[in-house]
């Protein structure tokens, strides 16, 4: 980290009241930011209403938030920050992006719905512009050049599981699936299966789906539960995230008191506040957890904490990391970057110091990162996903 960085992140921490240790934030091979460096606009794009809208706010929230620790810079250049939703469709985000793109942008992040990264994938690679994307990362978004994510591939959330579940569950046990219809519920069925075994007994056939709305009713799972709970399974798998969580978790509780494990998604931000005693026990799998030991989690969750009264969720770290990532090859790029500079200098910035732990972009540019267990457990008056172990290392 550069002593300007590391002055700013102290006087920052220390306005918030935070202590920590700055080493954490940015990179080593951090230059000084040049002063007369011209401003650079990046695109960020979340969905500003609906289901998804609080995961929106923390992908905004985190990457904000890097920006307030380097001076409202990337890579020595001044960033205006602009904003578009991407709505809940492939056509409401194809929208965002052309709208972004028109105002000149260097670059674009963000993104929370897969469908609307499927939606979008054309246009940004024909713009050849990079997009750093922040959540959504369906597994069919392969052979792309200038699309990047910090985040995961959906499948891997499955895998970690599978693999954990394949040796938790006893001989005599089931587990029942129970997805949405979406771009991303094959993903993780199909990594579950990979690891836990597709043809072992002990999976409850055929795969439930549920309606995918973001925005469920008090009944809409109903019936698919049902269903699903007819096979008597002794625990349940499956794959929600945001306002859908909530519903779901509530409607199963009504009917089921077993295990449920899912990827972290489920129990991830405003969804434990929501949920209360029905989220205790719950078992995920994620890339993050706020209770991570090293350094530059200390710095970010803490500073996380003080400016937004919340914990960070892994959507938010991740755009805390795509904001990381693009100052980096900003930097590499020089002092009068193109798109397609900065592209070029994002496959050569390798390791990240990240609040999850050390990653790097592999070949299909998501991160080799670490994956771990958690455990909804209360934590005083509030629920809290406490680390339980590291699962496995994927990507």
């Amino acid at each position: 980290m550069s002593q300007m960085n590391r002055r700013r992140a102290l006087q920052l921490l220390a306005a918030l009241g935070t202590t920590g240790f700055v080493a954490g934030c940015g990179s080593d091979s951090d230059a000084e930011p040049t002063a007369n460096r011209s401003p650079v606009k990046i695109g960020l794009i979340t969905p500003q209403a609906g289901g998804f809208k609080s995961i929106g706010d923390d992908i905004t929230n985190g990457f904000q938030l890097f920006l307030d620790l380097h001076d409202q810079r990337l890579g020595g250049h001044p960033v205006e920050l602009l904003t578009a939703d991407e709505g809940d469709t492939a056509k409401t985000g194809k929208a965002a992006v052309d709208g972004l793109l028109k105002q000149g942008v260097l670059a674009l992040t963000g993104v929370v719905n897969s469908a609307v990264m499927v939606g979008i994938r054309d246009t940004v690679e024909q713009a050849r512009v990079p997009l750093i994307g922040s959540n959504a990362s369906p597994s069919s978004l392969q052979s792309v050049f200038y699309i990047w994510r910090t985040s995961y591939v959906l499948d891997e959330a499955g895998r970690a599981l599978g693999r954990y579940l394949r040796d938790q569950l006893p001989a005599n046990g089931r587990v029942a699936i129970i997805v949405p219809e979406n771009v991303g519920s094959p993903d993780v069925v199909r990594g579950f299966r990979q690891e836990f075994g597709a043809n072992d007994p002990r999976i409850a056939d055929p795969v439930t789906y549920t309606s995918a709305t973001p925005n469920p009713g008090k009944t809409t799972f109903a019936s698919d539960i049902t269903k699903a709970l007819a096979k008597r399974p002794t625990a349940v798998f499956c794959f929600f995230a945001g306002a859908a969580a909530i519903e779901f978790i509530k409607q199963l509780r009504e009917k089921f008191a077993g295990p449920i494990y899912a990827p972290g998604f489920l129990t991830e931000g405003t969804v434990l506040d929501n949920l209360k005693d029905n989220a205790l026990g719950i078992q995920t799998a994620l890339n993050y957890s706020a209770d991570l030991n090293n350094t530059s989690n200390r710095v970010f969750a803490s500073a996380y904490r003080k400016k937004y009264q919340v914990t960070p969720t892994t959507y938010a770290m991740a755009s805390y990391d795509a904001a990381q990532v693009l100052d980096q090859a900003i930097q590499l790029a020089g002092g009068e970057p193109t798109p397609q500079q900065v592209n070029l200098a994002l496959g050569k910035i390798g390791q990240i110091d990240s609040p999850r732990g050390i990653w790097q972009f592999n070949q299909p540019r998501t991160p080799q990162q670490k994956w771990y267990l958690r455990e909804v457990q209360r934590d005083g008056q509030v629920m809290s996903n406490v680390l339980i172990n590291e699962l496995a290392t994927l990507g």
